[in-house]
C-alpha cells in the first residue's frame, strides 16, 4: 500500500473534524500568550495537514508574506523562517540552544534510530567525530571515487539499452538504484547491483525505505500518529512493517560483514579495507544497533539526497537544453578526450583534479540544489527562552525550522530572478565557481552540523552527470511537462522522471 493511498485513512476524518476546535483554541491562546513580541501567527499546524500534498509551495507563499511566522499548536508554537540571519543564529551563533530534541527524535527514531540525523549531545558528537575522521582518510576517498565511476559506467550501460530501444525510462528510479548501490558498496563493501535488478532483496529494501521515509514525514502533520502507532493501525501499521523490512535487510548484512571481519586477520582490514563498516569494526564499534543507525544515516545522506538532486538536475537540463550543451562542452574541454571515446575511457579520466575543474557543472548542480534542496525543510527545538536576531521572542519548547526550499525562491535573498534556473549566478567573470554563505544557501546545513558528505555528494553527482551528459542527449518523454515533488523527508519527483535518451556520438564502447 503506497503512502498517498493511506493519506486519507478513516482517522484523517477525525483529524479534520478536530481542526475546527483546535483552531478556535489556539487562536484564543495566541491572545493570552506571555508578554513579549512574537512572530505573526499564520495559521495552525493543521493547515500543514490540509496542504500536505503541496506543502513546500504552501509554506513558500507564507514566507513571501512573512519572512518568519508562527503556526500554533496546543501548548507550543512552530516557527518557520527564511531569514539568513535567523538561520545563522540557530545553526551557529547560539547552536547550543537549538537541538533536535524530543520533538524531532520521537518522530524520527523508529526509522533512523539513534543516527546522526536524529540525536544530539554526546551521541551526535561521537558519531560525527568517528565519521568525519573516516570520511577524511585518503583510502576512503579514493575507494569512493572508484565506486562512483564504476556505477556511473553501469548506469550508462542501462541508459544505452534504453537509447537503442527509444523507450522512455524513469531516471529517478535509475538514480535511486545506482546511488543505493554506491552507498552500500562504500559503507558495507556489498554489491547490491539493484541497477541491473539482480538483487531482489536490495530492491525490496529500497522500496521499504522510501515508504517508511514518506510516513515518517507525515507524522509531523498527523495529530493522531501516536494513537495509530499504539493501536497499530493505518499509516503507523504500514510504517512498522516497512521498518521491519529495512531492519531485517540491514541486520543481515551487518551480521555477514561482522563474520567476514572476524575471520580476517587484523592486518587484512585495519588499513586495507576501505568500506566504512569494516573500518568501524576495526575501531571496536561492534554494536549491531549502532551500526544499523550509522548505515541508515549514510543511506539518507548518500543515496536519497544525491539521487533526488540528480533527478531535478536532469529535469532542469531538459527544460534548458542550452545548459545541457554547456555541461557537455565543459566535460569535453576538461577531459580533452575525443567525442568517440568509450564510456570506460571517459570515466577513467574523471580524477579528483578533473572534477575540480568543472566549474560550470558544479554551478549547475548547486543551482539545482538552490531551487530543489534535497532536504527541503529542517527544524530544531529551542531549549530556553530568548530573543532571535530579528527581535522576536522564542519560547522554550517551541520549534524553529528553516525552509531551504522556500529560501531558494526568495527575491530578497537571490534577486528578482530568484525563481529562474541560472547557473551563472554562481560563477565569477573568469568562470570560477564562487560559493555563498551556508546560511543563505542551506542545502548542506551550516555551522557545527554542516553536512559531512558534501564533497562526497558533489563528486558522485559530477561523476554521474559528466558520464551521462557527455555520452547521451536527454529530453522529457512528454515535452513541456512540468513535474511536482512528493512530500517526504527528501525532495523526490512525484511519479518519477521519465526521459528519452539518445546517443550523442558514435561511441566505441
Amino acid at each position: 500500500m503506497r503512502f498517498l493511498e493511506f493519506h486519507c485513512d478513516p482517522m484523517s476524518a477525525i483529524a479534520t473534524f478536530a481542526a475546527i476546535a483546535l483552531t478556535v483554541f489556539v487562536i484564543f491562546r495566541s491572545f493570552i500568550c506571555k508578554k513579549g513580541r512574537y512572530h505573526v501567527v499564520a495559521g495552525t499546524m493543521l493547515d500543514l495537514l490540509l496542504n500536505f500534498r503541496n506543502l513546500h509551495d504552501y509554506m513558500t507563499d507564507l514566507a513571501r508574506k512573512h519572512t518568519s511566522y508562527r503556526l500554533l499548536w496546543f501548548r507550543r508554537s512552530e516557527i518557520y523562517t527564511v531569514d539568513p540571519v535567523n538561520v545563522e543564529y540557530i545553526l551557529k551563533t547560539n547552536f547550543a540552544n537549538y537541538e533536535k530534541g524530543w520533538y524531532h527524535y520521537e518522530k524520527l527514531t523508529d526509522l533512523l534510530g539513534d543516527g546522526i540525523f536524529s540525536v544530539d549531545g554526546e551521541k551526535w558528537l561521537h558519531q560525527r567525530k568517528v565519521a568525519s575522521y573516516e570520511i577524511g582518510t585518503k583510502i576512503v576517498r579514493d575507494f569512493s571515487l572508484e565506486v562512483f565511476k564504476s556505477n556511473a559506467v553501469k548506469l550508462a550501460g542501462v541508459v544505452s539499452k534504453t537509447a537503442m530501444s527509444n523507450n522512455a525510462v524513469d531516471f529517478q528510479e535509475l538514480f535511486m538504484k545506482s546511488t543505493l548501490d554506491s552507498v552500500f558498496k562504500i559503507v558495507l563493501g556489498v554489491d547490491l547491483d539493484t541497477i541491473y535488478g539482480t538483487y531482489e532483496e536490495g530492491t525490496q529494501f529500497s522500496n521499504a525505505f522510501d515508504e517508511a521515509s514518506a510516513i515518517t514525514l507525515y507524522r509531523y502533520v498527523d495529530v493522531l500518529w501516536k494513537i495509530k502507532r499504539f493501536l497499530n493501525i493505518g499509516s503507523e501499521a504500514v510504517l512498522r512493517n516497512r521498518v521491519k523490512e529495512v531492519d531485517d535487510f540491514v541486520y543481515k548484512l551487518i551480521r555477514i560483514k561482522t563474520e567476514q571481519v572476524q575471520k580476517s586477520s587484523q592486518s587484512d582490514f585495519s588499513e586495507k579495507k576501505a568500506d566504512m563498516v569494516s573500518r568501524f569494526l576495526a575501531l571496536n564499534e561492534t554494536d549491531p544497533k549502532y551500526l544499523r543507525d550509522i548505515i541508515l544515516s549514510f543511506v539518507i545522506a548518500g543515496r536519497d539526497t544525491t539521487a533526488a538532486t540528480l533527478s531535478w538536475f536532469f529535469y532542469m537540463l531538459c527544460k534548458h537544453p542550452h545548459i545541457q550543451e554547456k555541461v557537455v562542452h565543459e566535460v569535453g574541454e576538461v577531459t580533452k578526450l575525443k567525442n568517440t571515446c568509450s564510456i570506460d575511457e571517459l570515466a577513467d579520466s574523471l580524477t579528483d583534479e578533473a572534477l575540480g575543474k568543472m566549474h560550470f557543472l558544479h554551478a549547475a548542480l548547486t543551482e539545482t540544489l538552490r531551487l530543489y534542496p534535497a532536504v527541503p525543510i529542517d527544524g530544531k527545538l529551542c531549549s530556553s527562552d530568548e530573543t532571535l536576531p530579528d527581535g522576536f521572542r522564542i519560547r522554550k519548547g517551541d520549534s524553529i525550522s528553516y525552509q531551504s526550499y522556500s529560501m531558494g525562491r526568495m527575491e530578497f535573498i537571490w534577486g528578482e530572478d530568484a525563481e529562474e534556473f541560472r547557473p551563472e549566478r554562481w560563477l565569477d567573470e573568469s568562470g570560477t565557481f564562487q560559493p555563498e554563505s551556508s546560511f543563505k544557501f542551506t542545502a548542506f546545513q551550516g555551522g557545527p552540523r554542516i553536512c559531512l558528505g558534501k564533497d562526497f555528494a558533489y563528486r558522485q553527482m559530477k561523476t554521474f552527470a559528466a558520464v551521462l551528459c557527455h555520452s547521451y542527449k536527454f529530453k522529457l518523454a512528454v515535452q513541456n511537462e512540468s513535474v511536482n515533488y512528493k512530500t517526504m523527508l527528501t525532495l523526490h519527483i512525484d511519479g518519477g522522471l521519465h526521459l528519452h535518451a539518445s546517443r550523442r556520438f558514435e561511441l566505441m564502447g
